[in-house]
C-alpha cells in the first residue's frame, strides 16, 4: 500500500496527485464514488465500484440466470394480466 498526500484547496475540492489519477486511471472530469469508513476517505473509480456491485449481486444470483430476462419475463406477466 502507498500512501499519497493530497490538499484541501477552497470551495472544498480535493486535489489527487497526478500518481494517484495514473494508477486509477481517472482523467479530468470522470465520476468517482466517495465512501467513508472508519474515519478515512475511499476513493473508487465507478468502473471499480460497478464491478464491487456486480460481484455482490453474483453471489445472491446463480451463474445461469439472467435477471433481465426474468425482470422481461415478469413485466409480460404483469401486461398479461391487464
Amino acid at each position: 500500500m502507498t500512501t499519497y498526500r493530497g490538499r484541501m484547496v477552497s470551495g472544498g475540492h480535493l486535489q489527487i496527485p497526478l500518481d494517484v489519477h495514473e494508477e486509477l486511471g481517472l482523467a479530468d472530469g470522470d465520476d468517482v464514488c466517495l465512501e467513508v469508513v472508519g474515519g478515512e476517505l475511499r476513493v473508487r473509480t465507478s468502473t471499480s465500484a460497478l464491478a464491487r456491485v456486480r460481484a455482490m449481486v453474483r453471489t445472491r444470483v446463480p451463474a445461469d440466470v439472467s435477471l433481465s430476462d426474468a425482470l422481461i419475463a415478469d413485466r409480460r406477466d404483469d401486461a398479461a394480466r391487464g
